[in-house]
Parts: C-alpha cells; sequence; structure tokens
C-alpha cells in the first residue's frame, strides 16, 4: 500500500483510464486557460471605467469603450466555451476510469474466497466499490479542473495586483498570506489521517446500518431489539465523538481563515487612506483603489476553492486506497492444470487446521473425519467450536491452513470451482432471497429448469402454502411492494431451490435455528425431501433433529472431543450426554410453559 502511495493520485487513477487518460489531461489544460481568461473581463470592465472617468462629463461612446466592451464579451463567452470543453473531455474521462474502477473491484471480488464476504459486511463492500468510484468519478470530473483553475487563478491575480498599483496589490496579498497560515494549520499534518479516519467512521456506520435493518425480522423475532441495537448505536457514537472532536479542532483555524479572507476591504480602506494621503495623482488612485476593491473578491472565492478542492483530493485519495485495499486481498488459489474430477461424494478431513486472516489463534486444529456417501453426519457443540468453519472448508470457502479436504478422493483445491459447487448444495440458519420472482429465485440452483420443475420443488418443500397465498403465483417478485416473505418461509423456498438443484452433498447449518413451531414441522418434511439419498453434513443446536444421524461430532475450541452415534454417546455420559439432559430439560420445560 505504501508503495502505491508513493505514486501521485493522478498516476494510480490514470493506470483504470487508458487512452481516456489524455481526455482528462486536455481538461485540465482548458480548465486553466479558463480560468486565465476569466479574469480578462474584469480588467475590461476597468478600463472602460477608467475610460468613462477620463472624458467625463462628455460621455460618449468612443472607439475604446466599443473595443473594450467586445472585448469583454468575447473573453466572458470564450471562457464559458472553454470550460464547457473541458468538462466535456474530463467526464468522458471520468466516467470511464469509475467504470473500470467498479469493473476491476467486483472482477477481483469474483476471485476471492467465499468466507470474506462473511467478514466483510455487504454495507462496506458496497460504499468501497460504488461510493470510492463515485468519489473518484467526481473528483475526476469537476473537482480536478477546478483545482487546476484555482492553481492557475493565483498566477493571473499576482499580474492583476500588480498591473495597477503595486502597493496595493501586496496590501491585498497581506490577508491572503494569513488566511494561508490559518489553512496550514487546518490541514497540515495529519490531516490525511483525519480524512482516512472519516472514511472509515462514515464507512462502519454505513455497514453497521445495513446489517442492522437486515436483521430487524430475526431481532423482532427473539425480541432482542435492545441488545442488537446497542452495537449498531455504539457505531453511531464512535462517528458522533470523531465529528465532533474534528469540528471543535478546525473551529478556529476556520475563523480566522474566513475572516481574513473577509477583511481584504478593511485592509484596503485602511492602508488606502494612508497611500492617498501622499498619491501625486490622486485621482488616478482612487480609480485604482475602486478596482482593487471590486477585484479582490475574486481572491477570497480563489483561496475557498483551493482549500475545498484540495481536502476532495485528500477524500479520492482515500477512497481509491481502499479501493486498492480490496484489490489487494489475496485471490483464492485456482489450479490452472491438473483438475482433479469427483467420482464419488464421500468425503474426508485429514488432519485439517485453519486460522483466519489476521487471528491470533486457529479456529480448528488437527481435525480429521470421514463422511461416507450417503451418511449423515452432525456436527454440535458450543458456539465459536469450529463447526460452521469446518462447513465452510469442506465448500471451500476458505482453504485450509494445513492438512486437505478430499471429496472422493479429490482435494477440493483441485477441484475446479463450478464443479465443486455444482456438487454442494447449502442451507445456512440466513436465507437471502433476491428482488425477483420466486421462479428466478429458484432457478438460481438449476437456470434452465422448467416451470414444471420448479412447481415440483416447491412442492416437495412443502411450500405450496406460500405460493397459493401470493398474488402471481411463482411469478410473485418477493421483497418489493408490500411481498416479503417470514423467515420461515424464506428457509422453505431456500430448501426449494436446493431441493430444485439436486446436489449430492447437502451442508446444513442450523437450518431451523430461527423458525416458529409451525415452519419448523414444515422444514423438517423439507428437509427430509431434500436429503434422501444424499451425503448429509448437518449443524445443528435444537439435538432431537440429529438423533438419527450415523455419526456425531462434538466439536469444542477447534477439534473433536466426542465421536460416535447418538446411543453410543449417551452410554458413555461424556459433554454430548450432560448436553442431552439439559436440552431435554429445556424441551420439558418449554412444553409445560405452552400446555399452562
Amino acid at each position: 500500500m505504501k508503495k502505491k502511495k508513493s505514486q501521485s493520485l493522478l498516476r494510480r487513477l490514470f493506470i483504470y483510464g487508458g487512452n481516456y487518460k489524455y481526455l482528462t489531461l486536455i481538461g485540465m489544460f482548458l480548465s486553466g486557460v479558463s480560468a486565465f481568461i476569466s479574469l480578462v473581463p474584469i480588467v475590461f470592465i476597468w478600463l472602460s471605467v477608467k475610460e468613462i472617468f477620463s472624458i467625463y462629463p462628455n460621455i460618449v461612446m468612443t472607439d475604446s469603450l466599443i473595443r473594450y466592451s467586445w472585448l469583454t464579451l468575447g473573453s466572458a463567452i470564450g471562457t464559458m466555451v472553454i470550460y464547457f470543453v473541458a468538462l466535456m473531455c474530463t467526464h468522458l474521462a471520468a466516467f470511464r476510469i469509475a467504470k473500470n474502477i467498479r469493473l476491476c473491484a467486483i472482477s477481483h471480488l469474483m476471485t476471492l474466497p467465499l468466507g470474506y464476504f462473511n467478514e466483510v459486511g455487504s454495507g462496506k463492500l458496497r460504499r468501497i466499490i460504488s461510493d470510492s468510484a463515485t468519489q473518484t468519478e467526481t473528483y475526476l470530473a469537476h473537482q480536478l479542473p477546478d483545482l487546476v483553475g484555482a492553481m492557475v487563478t493565483p498566477l493571473g491575480v499576482m499580474i492583476f495586483l500588480f498591473l495597477f498599483d503595486w502597493r496595493l496589490g501586496i496590501i491585498s496579498l497581506m490577508p491572503m498570506a494569513l488566511a494561508t497560515i490559518s489553512m496550514m494549520f487546518m490541514m497540515g499534518k495529519g490531516y490525511s489521517e483525519q480524512v482516512a479516519q472519516y472514511q472509515t467512521e462514515l464507512e462502519n456506520v454505513n455497514n453497521e446500518s445495513v446489517e442492522y435493518v437486515r436483521g430487524i425480522p430475526v431481532v423482532k423475532t427473539f425480541g432482542q431489539s435492545i441488545f442488537s441495537f446497542q452495537k449498531f448505536h455504539n457505531t453511531i457514537k464512535t462517528y458522533q465523538k470523531f465529528v465532533v472532536n474534528y469540528t471543535v479542532h478546525s473551529r478556529m483555524p476556520m475563523v480566522f481563515f474566513q475572516t481574513f479572507m473577509g477583511s481584504m476591504a478593511i485592509f484596503l480602506s485602511i492602508s488606502g487612506i494612508w497611500i492617498f494621503t501622499g498619491a501625486s495623482d490622486p485621482q488616478n488612485f482612487l480609480l485604482n483603489f475602486l478596482f482593487y476593491l471590486f477585484f479582490t473578491p475574486i481572491c477570497g472565492m480563489m483561496m475557498s476553492k483551493i482549500m475545498w478542492t484540495s481536502q476532495n483530493t485528500l477524500l479520492a485519495e482515500d477512497a481509491l486506497s481502499r479501493v486498492n485495499e480490496l484489490l489487494s486481498e489475496k485471490s483464492l488459489p485456482q489450479q490452472s492444470e491438473s483438475k482433479e474430477v469427483i467420482k464419488t461424494f464421500d468425503i474426508t478431513l485429514n488432519n485439517v487446521s485453519f486460522r483466519y486472516p489476521n487471528a491470533k489463534g486457529n479456529a480448528v486444529s488437527d481435525v480429521s473425519m470421514s463422511i461416507k456417501q450417503g451418511s449423515t453426519v452432525a456436527l454440535v457443540g458450543p458456539s465459536g467450536g469450529g463447526k460452521s468453519t469446518l462447513a465452510a472448508l469442506i465448500a471451500r470457502f476458505w482453504d485450509v491452513t494445513k492438512g486437505n479436504i478430499r471429496i472422493g478422493g479429490a482435494d477440493v483445491r483441485n477441484i475446479d470451482e463450478s464443479e465443486l459447487m455444482k456438487n454442494i448444495s447449502f442451507v445456512f440458519q440466513h436465507t437471502n432471497l433476491y428482488k425477483a420472482s420466486i421462479l428466478d429465485n429458484l432457478k438460481e440452483g438449476k437456470p434452465n429448469a422448467t416451470e414444471e420443475e420448479v412447481l415440483e420443488a416447491l412442492k416437495a418443500a412443502r411450500c405450496e402454502d406460500i405460493i397459493g397465498k401470493l398474488p402471481e403465483g411463482i411469478h410473485t417478485v418477493v421483497n418489493t411492494k408490500g411481498v416479503y416473505l417470514s423467515g420461515g418461509e424464506a428457509q422453505r423456498i431456500a430448501i426449494a431451490r436446493a431441493i430444485l438443484k439436486d446436489a449430492p452433498i447437502i451442508l446444513l447449518d442450523e437450518a431451523t435455528a430461527f423458525t416458529d413451531p409451525e415452519n419448523e414441522h414444515q422444514i423438517q418434511l423439507a428437509l427430509n425431501e431434500l436429503t434422501k439419498g444424499k451425503t448429509i453434513l448437518m449443524i445443528a443446536h435444537r439435538l432431537s433433529t440429529i438423533e438419527n444421524a450415523d455419526c456425531i461430532y462434538l466439536i469444542a475450541n477447534g477439534s473433536i472431543k466426542e465421536m460416535g452415534t447418538h446411543d453410543k454417546l449417551l452410554i458413555e455420559n461424556g459433554l454430548y450426554a450432560e448436553m442431552w439432559k439439559e436440552y431435554q430439560s429445556a424441551f420439558i420445560w418449554n412444553e409445560r410453559e405452552v400446555l399452562a
């Protein structure tokens, strides 16, 4: 990252521009020309005023006045035309560069491990890809040409300030110099880090907002509104604290900056009276003095533009750095040659260890297990023990740190990604349906499926009651126009999608965790249809759902503590037996509560 930062922002943006970068350079040049010419009408207007004063009271339309008028009009129109052409050039280049940034980021996302998306929230990714590209687009299209104009304007200002009276020119520069010093206090050392931190805090708020809103149905179902809101609230408070501290830090420098830029007329008036008393040509001096009074507000606008465009440059640089951080994420290695083919659907884990990126310790350590084709294996144990991690490793959401995982004898790292995904179906505890029709949502599992096949899958998943109440049946678009499904209903649709896909390996990660009793019964029936004749790995917290599993592994602290059938584990009277007793006690207590 630091190596990339050694390059200028413009050079790094041009990497995405191709030949369009030349349009940016042309636009920058034309913007500078336009900024310089924009000062010319003021001079010609003032020369016209001086001409009028020189012939007063016999005011007539002289050749000089006519010439100055046409030059004023011509330079004003020329400024607008040149600036318009400049913006056309920078906009075309900005659109192409922003498009390429998004394409590069999304293309790279497609190469990342699937587990990466569980670690990084969707709100954060959206902000990095969409908002960062938009920030660079705005910078290139508007702020960069304005910055060039703001940098060129001082050259013209310096020329015109000393054109009529060098003494008044020096006086005009004094408040500008003081304003610059004030600006340096606000935008000096550490300012870029503050801008980066501001973007990070904003990113965190955005991410937590998205995740909180998405989780509202689950939160309300379990009555955890206060607890789930706490993290969201803390993020907002952290953002508020940073913004308030930054505002307080910038308050006085900004006050002095605005005060000095607004006091040019006072500096000129006080100094002008002193100079006027010793002027050899009082009339000419007064005319020049009036010119400086009219001209110096441009200096204030110029300084403000330089300050804001400099800040926007830092914002664009930070946005591009975030995109580059995303692009620097390590892709999931793909074997270009010697691809292995899945021949059977038994799963073997051999001394598997895995550590999450940036984690201090392993999530799982030296785990070995065997899942025979057509059998059902269940993983149970305390939260955070490594159950979901093992399931994710089988589907190659991440690559193992040590050991290997084989499906039908083929190392998952050597299986083509599309081949691996074709043979595995997932049903997670959190189900996301696209903002699309039920038909389109299911056809994600099998794109070439017919409507009849979709209807059969829905029937097998016990979804007929759901489809029956939808206004347009399977063609109803969900998650829009008031058509929403409950968590349990969405889960049944997800199971129908997995049934339609008909993959030989099924991974169930607490598929009934957040469902009401009615939906749980329907989901269990749907799962029975889904798992017929398949190789099943089931993660469950409701132990009644795994009594008939061929083998149960109790996972705790990243390793296997117990293994065997339900009856065998009860006889051993270990941790599983203790969990079963607690589960039974809780079930009986809940049953009594319902009957009461």
